[in-house]
């Protein structure tokens, strides 16, 4: 019998080979979470480190499991890359400005719990998750991280000397614009790699502008393993829980679309109980983030394009770069190393990160029928409503500070109210009743010309 692509076994050099590829594809969005998150709550470069050590180990362990499964328990196996999901970023920033990084990654850590519990439900629901829902959460997480990304190459504090350095500023846009270079003019993997390259390069200039600090480095051990539950005890604050479940929802919806896009392209049919198994490695990666302080993984979409790309199908490839991102995640003085980088750089990288997350996400609202107004309407209320802090700073500082940790993130407003309205109107006889009222009137020229096809669904390929 034939063995499928999926489950052939490689050469180990060009095993070897395509695995760093995946690493090095996916490296820079994993680890910039990390960075991200550090800077936002005022870590100190040392404890950044450790977030990113933690954050490469739980991916590869996660990597592995999906990749090559455990029993009938968890992992979808098939060749996917898990990494540090942009979904979680605002709450957990919220949370720990509001309650403290116990109560994050004791809160991320019953996410995860309540993520492993909900895996087969979801699979059995994923129609109530479709590109309507998706699409409109994407956007709104791309575009409000765009900020944070921001505030890296700026600063925070207006008082502060280097407020808006005009260098900072400077070395972003270099960064920006080698990356663009890269990933427009290059060709083959010098295009996945662009922003990685942008990375580093940006780095070198930083050296002779003063902007590296390498001082701490050399004191690092090289080999290490995190410590679980460093920040102390976890704390279960009940708002915290909530925004970190909600996330975890989000996260099963992203990971759902990657991994139907793998069975497409891998041509393996993908089972309700594959899909639930890999939705209980998702909700694996909350258990772990919150027992070694690193971060919900999710399926890397860019990894995604490189299965498509080398048409290299084997779920061994991807196990081992699992291996190798576990590897990477036992070397501190390699946290040390990435923590060092300069604000601007890590700022720059952020806009074409974080932008390309919202692109993402419009792209997914392109497979929705938005010549039905209903569509139309669920997705333009839905992004207006998730994007209103970013934009009304403060709105809810007159609410209780437990309500804010929900209310002040746009990513939970959305798909909170994506998912009600898409309920409402996709899932109910309200929406029948809206459509057959539309059909009574009189059409417009411009309405003849596009009949609506009323539904936001998703065409899920999965079996039974």
């Amino acid at each position: 019998m034939a063995i499928h692509p999926v489950d052939e076994r490689l050469p180990f050099a060009r095993q070897s080979a395509f695995a760093l590829q995946h690493v090095l594809i996916m490296y820079t969005g994993c680890i910039t979470v990390p960075l991200v998150f550090g800077a936002a709550v005022g870590l100190d470069r040392s404890t950044v480190a450790l977030l990113i050590s933690a954050d490469l180990l739980v991916a590869g362990i996660i990597t592995i499991i999906q990749s090559l499964g455990v029993g009938k328990v968890a992992g979808v196996r098939l060749p996917i890359v898990c990494g540090a999901t942009f979904a979680g970023l605002t709450p957990m920033i919220l949370i720990a400005q509001e309650y403290g990084l116990q109560a994050v990654y004791g809160s991320m850590l019953v996410g995860g719990v309540v993520g492993i519990a909900l895996a087969v439900p979801f699979a059995k629901i994923v129609r109530y998750f479709p590109p309507l829902v998706t699409g409109v959460v994407l956007t709104v997480i791309g575009i409000s991280l765009i900020g944070v990304a921001g505030g890296l190459i700026v600063g925070n504090d207006p008082t502060a000397p280097s407020f808006a350095d005009p260098k900072n500023l400077a070395l972003a846009a270099a960064v920006v614009a080698i990356a663009v270079g890269f990933i427009c003019l290059g060709r083959g993997m010098w295009t996945q790699l662009g922003v990685l390259i942008a990375l580093v390069i940006g780095t070198v200039i930083a050296i002779p502008m003063g902007l590296i600090d390498l001082g701490g480095v050399s004191g690092s051990a090289w080999v290490g393993i995190p410590m679980p539950f460093h920040f102390g005890a976890p704390e279960f604050p009940v708002t915290a829980v909530v925004a970190m479940s909600i996330v975890m929802a989000v996260v099963f919806a992203e990971s759902t679309a990657s991994m139907l896009a793998v069975s497409e392209i891998t041509g393996k049919p993908l089972k309700k109980a594959d899909l639930a198994r890999g939705l209980v490695a998702d909700g694996m990666s909350g258990v772990l983030g919150g027992i070694f302080n690193a971060f919900v993984d999710t399926v890397f979409s860019q990894n995604v394009g490189a299965v498509a790309t080398t048409r290299v199908y084997s779920r061994y490839v991807t196990a081992t770069s699992g291996a190798i991102l576990i590897v990477l995640g036992l070397i501190p003085r390699m946290g040390e190393v990435v923590a060092a980088l300069p604000d601007p750089v890590v700022g720059g990288v952020g806009i074409i990160l974080f932008s390309t997350v919202a692109v993402v996400g419009i792209n997914t609202l392109r497979k929705v029928d938005l010549s039905d107004p209903i569509n139309t309407t669920i997705a333009a209320v839905s992004v207006g409503i998730g994007l209103l802090p970013e934009f009304a700073e403060g709105m809810f500082e007159r609410f209780p500070s437990s309500a804010q940790i929900l209310l002040g993130s746009g990513i939970t407003l959305a798909a909170a109210s994506a998912f009600t309205l898409n309920l409402l109107f996709n899932h109910t006889r309200l929406g029948e009743l809206a459509r057959s009222s539309r059909e009574s009137l009189p059409e417009s020229p411009a309405v003849a010309q596009s009949p609506v096809t009323p539904t936001g669904d998703a065409h899920v390929a999965i079996t039974a």
